[in-house]
């Protein structure tokens, strides 16, 4: 684990270093708190020694215990809590290190936190920020990795927030925080230590309600989310040495996409594949199709595709685990497919990327 510090700790209080994911969100909740003294933080793990892999580093010293703190084990509670400080002027982010654990608090999230800004007329809001953490590689089997974002995005009054980069992060975060109604904001846990941090991609203004163009081509439309987006951008770079140009679209905001920005590309592309890390069946690559299909119908050169997880739980063990998630690998070989054509020598680039990716995330787990 590339823990923080004391000199990283005091770079991100002054908001100058932001060179992973994870200093992104550290650097957003210093700036955050400091800004609006109303912000709380709170989460398992929030004050321990690897303070939710860094994302919480330093804060507690910063800001005190009273408005940083650790948070006994329940999900439940700890969430009707929030909502009670949330309706009572505060700003609160709570954190879970696994998405899983918050399915213990679902009837405050969906019953109480969604609800209570339509149930009063739109007099009074619950401006709560929910953290879920969601990846790979731990071990820890079907129910402490699940990616059940598109379930979240199904429910009307929540934002549901997947970033992939780490000045996005930043942005996107700080957003979070400041917007009036609850928000559900997913990080892969791939991303915290992934020592590449967008660089030479192309960079828009990064704000809740819209897409992020992150590369530019006229062969086809990918409209991706979190890691998946990294994996996109690394397709893209990779396809260019073949005169492939890849359109990436980042849709980070999985409830509000920007359907006018992925219609105007597919319509140039006459190609769409979605890319997204949840469970094929009721995607959120599934709903992005369903709402460019009566757009750009008469564009398309032929059917939109998707690469997203299989329809069945995640297993435990590594051999079983290691063919369960999709990588680079697969996008380009899609593409490859959907294009019609073959890269000579696209195998031995691939084994190469494969190799050097592997640097690209530093954490244990």
């Amino acid at each position: 684990m590339n823990m923080l510090n004391k000199n990283s700790v005091k770079e991100l209080k002054q908001n100058k270093r932001i060179n992973n994911f994870a200093d992104g969100i550290a650097a957003a909740f210093f700036d955050s708190m400091r800004y609006d003294p109303t912000v709380l933080a709170f989460g398992l793990g929030a004050t321990d020694p690897k303070n939710i892999f860094g994302t919480m580093a330093g804060l507690e010293d910063e800001f005190g215990n009273e408005r940083v703190f650790d948070t006994p084990i329940s999900e439940n509670a700890m969430t009707g809590m929030a909502i009670g400080l949330a309706i009572s002027g505060y700003k609160p982010v709570l954190t879970h290190q696994r998405l899983d654990f918050s399915l213990l608090s679902i009837d405050q999230i969906v019953n109480a936190a969604a609800k209570w800004y339509f149930m009063f007329g739109g007099q009074q809001s619950v401006p709560l920020v929910i953290r879920m953490i969601i990846g790979q590689g731990w071990g820890q089997g079907p129910t402490h990795s699940q990616a059940l974002q598109s379930w979240f995005a199904q429910i009307p009054g929540l934002k549901v927030i997947m970033p992939a980069f780490p000045k996005d992060g930043y942005n996107l975060f700080r957003s979070s925080i400041a917007d009036p109604n609850p928000v559900i904001f997913i990080e892969h846990r791939w991303l915290h230590q992934m020592s590449w941090n967008g660089e030479g991609r192309v960079v828009s203004p990064t704000q809740l309600g819209k897409s992020n163009q992150i590369s530019t081509g006229s062969d086809i439309t990918i409209v991706s989310n979190s890691i998946g987006s990294v994996y996109s951008h690394h397709a893209a770079n990779i396809l260019k040495k073949y005169n492939v140009g890849v359109e990436v679209i980042d849709a980070f905001n999985l409830r509000d996409f920007d359907i006018n920005s992925i219609s105007k590309s597919v319509a140039k592309t006459g190609r769409l594949l979605t890319v997204d890390f949840s469970h094929q069946f009721c995607s959120i690559g599934t709903e992005i199709i369903a709402q460019v299909l009566p757009l750009n119908f008469a564009d398309l050169k032929i059917a939109p595709e998707r690469i997203a997880l299989p329809n069945f739980p995640v297993g435990t063990s590594f051999n079983i685990e290691k063919d369960f998630y999709f990588s680079t690998i697969d996008i380009c070989k899609k593409i490859e497919s959907m294009l019609n054509v073959t890269f000579p020598n696209i195998d031995d680039e691939l084994k190469e990327y494969q190799s050097s990716s592997k640097k690209r995330f530093d954490g244990p787990f």
